[in-house]
This record gives C-alpha cells, structure tokens and sequence, in this order.
C-alpha cells in the first residue's frame, strides 16, 4: 500500500456512522493514515437516533402486552405505571455507552478524531467548522489523497401548511413527556415502528398514508397481514389519504386530511422519508455528481465522479439499511488498502421491521419472482401457541417464493414473534441458493414457530407466465 506523504492523511471519511466508522477502521488496520470528521454524533443515525433507541422503545412498549398476556397462564400480575422521563433516561445513558464505544473503538484503530462539520475546499482538501459536539474543538484543514462521503440521510418533511408544528424522528427520541394523542404521517419503517411503540405504551395512535397498504416495496401479503395486525394493536389506520394542513388549536394539533377528515392530536410525526445529507459539503467545489433529491453518483466501486472522492451508506441512496453501510465500508477499504476483497450478497439482504408483531423478509416478493417466470408459493397462517393461551387476537404468517424451474427458494418472508431472529437464519439459506427440497429434508425444532418454515409440503399457488 502507497502512502503520499504529501498528503496529510491517506484517507479522509467525512461522517462517523456505521459505515464510515467500518471504512475507517478497516483501512487503518491495513495501515493507511486516516482521519474521521463528524460534527453530530458518534455512531451515527443508527445508534443515536435509529435502530439502537428505536428497538429499546418498541422492547419498553411491549412489557404491558406480557402483563395481560401472563393472566391466560395464571399469573395474577396487575399493570404499573409507566414513567416515560425514566425510559427516556436509560436510553440516554446507554446510548452515551455505546458513543464511548465508538470513540473507543477509532482509536484504538489509530484513527485520527476531528470534531466539526467538513466542507470541500478542493478534490483532496476539506475544512472544518466546530459544531458543538466538542466545545474544545477548532477549525481545521485537513488534506487527503482519498476522501469518502458517509454523511448518510436526514428525515424529510411533507410541504404541507403547517409542517413546522410536526416533529420528525430526529426529535421522537427526546420529546420531555409522552403524547396521549399522536398522529404519524407515513407508513414506512419508521411510521410502523413508532405507531407500535406509542400504542403500546398507551398512546392513542392515528396512521396516515397514501397507499392502499402499508410498507409498499414489500411482499403483498406481507402487507396486508401488516395491516391486520396494526388493526389489531388498535392503531386508526387512515389509508389512502394524506395531510393538507396542521394547525394548532387550544393545546393541541388539528391535521386535516384532503379526504375532509380531521384529526386531533397532542404531536404530529412526519415519517415521510429520508434524504441524502449532501446539501453542506461545498460538493459545488469538486466534480462529485448529485441527483436532484441530493444523493450522490458513484459507480460498482463506490467511487464518485470526481476520482479519489467515494461514498458510501445512505448518501447514496440505494439500499439505506445500516448492515449495507457497514459491508460497503469493509468493501471499499479493502479495496483500496487490503490485499483481499471480500464479498457480500446484497440480493439477499434481509430486512425486519420492528412492529409488535415484527415482520422480515428476505429475497425476492411473490411479484418480483413472477415477473422473472413460474413461481411456486407456500404461505401459512397460524395462531402462536402462547396466544392460545393468552387469548390475544394475533396471527402469524410465513411465505417461501420458490422459483419454480430451478426449485430455489428465492424469497422468504413472515409476519410474527421472532420474525428478525428467524429470518436472519433463513437469509443464509437463500443466499447459499439452497432449493426448497432442502428446506423439506431439514428436521426442524419442535415446537417452534420457525419450523413451519421446514414443514411447508403443500404448494399454496403457482405465480408468473
């Protein structure tokens, strides 16, 4: 590996999220000079303000549903009460662990540490501006042979009247007091996660979206169990409808929606997407090409338009899961430092959202592997053993997508308690092309729900020409 040392560093990474934290300490560890700037947080969206919080919100709201659940077992358990500022607190502190673990983590690696926001002043030189994150913290200059973008996304509003008086998920995760009345806009990830979160806790929750379905992108009858059991968690879905206005009245919000309704709420939450992060780099200074809504042009190696410059993660907008940022940040030191490349299947990317219950999915939708020829389709529905008991009204669904040529399974998905844990399993025996005769010869765990997933023999229908 060449170093210039005409350069300060050999490789400079603008933002220490998942990905450029991997970025950077995978080609410090291959002995390359580098240098990691961030101006926000440690960690990134996910830990900060994403997965890591979210997932210990949706585990807190959870605990009232084991309560009533436990009275069908013969428990005698009574409901507490649930204090918000001491959740709200524990995150905190563990959040503030997990930010020291990163820290730790880059120096360790020998990576440099530069608190600020970056900004290009050329193809191989960036400065710098204090943001706070450290009050000791100065201007810079910083050169570098190579620089990557990992500065990820930020949420996006919806331009209606009064999208100011809305939150977005930035500020979800430290509102002083839990709303008794909340609207979510959006019924993506973020929009499901936290409407399962707040109706678990108590809240009374309204869902707002466009489509018919929630969670578009996703297997069909993925969503449309989604949609039963949002029902079902006494969330009021208002679908095919958006906002036009939100206003405040008294002490509350009023969102009106263009289908006349109105609906009356204590906070509003914008989950309507996410854009790239690339509106403050001084990009104007290089040749780094962006699309209209910011995100940034690279090619099969991660590398920009302008050479030497790269980026990662969210900034570019593809696959924008945290586990893809952290694999194209291994890729691109490895490339550009290591000795060895190694590889990820990114066709088979797995993906769960944390609803109660959760959903996952991995490889291809009924709709997707039809359009590439006959599909076989095994589904099935079931109660979990614990509701026949607990008497909840919960449902479990499973769905393999088998091409029907090769006999691969090509898509697995499932709605139901574990969903994450047991499609995680499930993405390595889709990527290894395993055919669904494997599946049939494989034992499967007794009893388990995940077994279903082994024990599928009879074909439900045939999709495709």
């Amino acid at each position: 590996m060449s170093q210039n040392r005409t350069y300060d560093v050999d490789l400079l990474v603008i933002g220490a999220g998942s990905g450029g934290v991997r970025c950077a300490r995978i080609a410090a560890g291959h002995g390359a000079r580098v240098a990691v700037v961030e101006g926000r947080h440690w960690g990134g969206t996910c830990v900060n303000l994403g997965c890591v919080p979210k997932k210990l919100m949706v585990q807190a709201s959870e605990y009232g549903d084991y309560v009533a659940d436990s009275h069908g077992f013969g428990w005698d358990t009574e409901p507490g009460h649930f204090d918000w500022a001491k959740l709200i607190a524990a995150k905190d502190r563990e959040i503030h662990r997990l930010n020291g673990i990163y820290v730790s983590m880059l120096e360790k690696a020998g990576v440099r540490l530069i608190t600020g926001h970056a900004r290009f002043e050329d193809a191989h030189t960036i400065v710098t501006t204090p943001t706070g994150l450290d009050p000791e913290a100065k201007p810079e200059r910083i050169t570098a042979e190579r620089i990557v973008i990992a500065t990820g996304s930020a949420p996006s509003k919806l331009p209606v009247v009064g999208a100011e008086l809305a939150i977005s998920s930035d500020e979800v995760f430290g509102l002083p007091a839990m709303p008794r009345r909340i609207c979510i806009i959006g019924a993506g990830y973020i929009g499901i996660e936290f409407a399962g979160i707040f109706a678990g806790l108590g809240a009374e929750v309204d869902l707002v979206y466009r489509q018919e379905l929630p969670l578009r992108g996703f297997d069909e009858d993925l969503r449309g169990a989604l949609h039963e059991a949002i029902g079902q968690r006494g969330v009021r879905q208002h679908e095919k409808a958006s906002p036009v206005r939100i206003a405040r009245e008294g002490e509350g919000l009023v969102v009106t929606l263009d289908n006349g309704a109105r609906i009356a709420a204590d906070c509003v939450l914008m989950a309507t997407g996410r854009h790239p992060k690339t509106e403050k780099l001084g990009l104007d200074m290089t040749r780094v090409r962006t699309t209209e809504d910011g995100r940034i042009e690279i090619d099969r190696h991660f590398e920009t338009t302008e050479p030497g410059v790269f980026a990662i993660g969210d900034v570019t907008n593809r696959l924008n899961l945290t586990p893809v940022a952290i694999a194209e940040g291994h890729i691109l030191a490895d490339r550009l430092y290591g000795d060895h490349a190694r590889e990820w299947s990114f066709d088979t990317t797995p993906k769960a959202v944390f609803f109660t219950p959760p959903l996952a999915s991995v490889g291809l939708s009924e709709a997707e592997a039809a359009e590439r020829g006959v599909t076989d389709i095994y589904l099935s529905k079931f109660r979990p053993m614990r509701h026949t008991l607990s008497g909840r009204e919960r449902r479990t669904l499973m769905k393999l997508v088998v091409d029907q040529a090769t006999e691969k399974v090509v898509g697995a998905h499932m709605l139901g308690e574990d969903a994450p844990e047991i499609m995680q399993g499930l993405a390595v025996a889709i990527t290894a092309g395993l055919r669904k005769a494997d599946f049939d010869r494989t034992i499967g765990i007794h009893p388990t729900a995940a077994e279903e997933f082994v024990t599928m023999r009879t074909r439900t229908r045939v999709s495709g020409d």
